[in-house]
């Protein structure tokens, strides 16, 4: 009997074992990331996030037919979207995979924009923008943000809260219109405040000569607003480059770091960048010397030096970067990636003195530019990431949050 006993006791301890080990499995393969129902119907793309650190924001667009588009934004409240809300709708606009509508808030005040098509010419459109002071119900649409009045491409366009007001910067190519001679000047980069009623001030233009189609980025600093982006050198290396405010007035254009990308064509990469006070962290694409790669760098004063490039990936990246300072010495960047012909979005956190946590997928996606570029953003104790869905018969718009800590 007492043989038995054991024998009892020994199988009902190795029972236990297995159910604790089983446990302990499940709870190791929990998924990272939880998806969020998108406040963003069928036929959806194209989105964009913004945070303050306390509200989110996403903005996206819709097709209602092969014509109009619409334009919509919600906001991440208690846990979840809320009602989408129109801002307008066109026949007109200039809709690209790359350089899409954004949306921004300033002490309750909103703001968007659009590109709309200036003339019968296939690239020729202006930015519009699209303003909802705090405590009116309907938006002030259709406003102009620079008025050179040349049908060629504006576009790329960075918002950001500045003062009481907003800080933008965007691609302007009013100097690329054809002159009576046939000959063509360069895309350049330029800036201006808006106030939340839709007034521009202090235009100015930051960089003669840059990317005909990258995207830009910005950060206000604690010495005030910086603008980073892909530059054209003259003999066509396109590195990416950096303008600050200092001391009352624009510096001249900087490299970050010599990539020493020597490409004819825009390769349609822009750079992604975070700011905590004069600490700033960017992320961004090169192919140079036919090796693609996405690398991250650090700056701890404002921009003026930088750290030496930390590699994130050379495993066929795709580029479309995203990147969000967790503090002054770490960082989560966000990529596409090609696996065996599927793309997938990964994240990683990197600290400045080059080590990398674990690599996370959080979500396969459509390599096609019809996947646009992914977008992350925090706010508290959760990353929130967006992104477009691909289907044979339409597209969506969706979701998901993971927590800080996580990675």
């Amino acid at each position: 009997m007492r043989i038995v006993y054991v024998l009892i006791l020994f199988f009902l301890g190795f029972n236990s074992c297995k159910d604790f080990e089983k446990k302990e499995t499940e709870k190791k393969v929990t998924p990272l990331v939880t998806a969020i129902t998108s406040p963003a119907e069928k036929n959806s793309s194209l989105p964009f996030l913004f945070s303050d650190g306390k509200k989110l924001l996403l903005s996206w667009v819709e097709k209602e037919n092969d014509s109009v588009i619409q334009l919509g934004y919600s906001e991440f409240s208690k846990g979840e979207w809320q009602p989408a809300q129109d801002i307008l709708q066109g026949n007109d606009w200039f809709v690209n995979w790359a350089d899409f509508p954004a949306i921004a808030e300033n002490n309750g005040n909103l703001i968007s924009h659009v590109l709309k098509k200036s003339s019968a010419g296939t690239y020729s459109y202006d930015i519009k923008l699209n303003l909802l002071p705090e405590g009116e119900k309907e938006w002030k649409t259709n406003l102009p943000l620079h008025t050179d009045g040349t049908p060629t491409e504006h576009g790329f366009v960075s918002v950001l809260p500045y003062k009481e007001g907003f800080f933008i910067t965007w691609l302007d190519g009013r100097n690329t219109e054809e002159d009576e001679n046939g000959n063509r000047g360069a895309m350049t980069l330029r800036a201006a405040e808006v106030s939340v009623t839709g007034q521009v001030r202090n235009e100015t233009e930051l960089d003669a000569r840059i990317c005909d189609c990258c995207q830009t980025t910005a950060v206000i600093t604690a010495n005030g607003p910086v603008v980073m982006y892909r530059d054209r050198s003259e003999d066509e290396v396109r590195d990416m480059s950096i303008v600050r405010w200092d001391n009352g007035s624009w510096t001249t254009p900087q490299t970050v770091y010599q990539d020493n990308w020597q490409i004819k064509g825009c390769p349609v990469n822009g750079p992604k960048a975070s700011g905590l006070g004069n600490t700033l962290s960017m992320a961004w694409f090169s192919a140079a010397n036919e090796s693609p790669k996405v690398q991250v760098i650090f700056s701890a004063d404002g921009g003026a030096n930088f750290d030496t490039p930390i590699s994130i990936s050379e495993n066929n990246p795709l580029g479309r970067v995203d990147v969000f300072l967790l503090d002054e010495m770490s960082a989560l960047v966000s990529w596409m990636e090609s696996q065996d012909g599927v793309a997938q979005l990964k994240a990683v956190k990197v600290n400045r003195d080059g080590t990398k946590g674990e690599y996370h997928i959080i979500s396969e996606m459509d390599a096609s530019r019809q996947s646009g570029f992914p977008q992350m953003e925090r706010v508290g104790d959760a990353i929130y990431f967006a992104w477009t869905e691909i289907s044979p018969t339409s597209s969506q718009v969706k979701m998901a949050s993971a927590e800080v800590k996580r990675f």
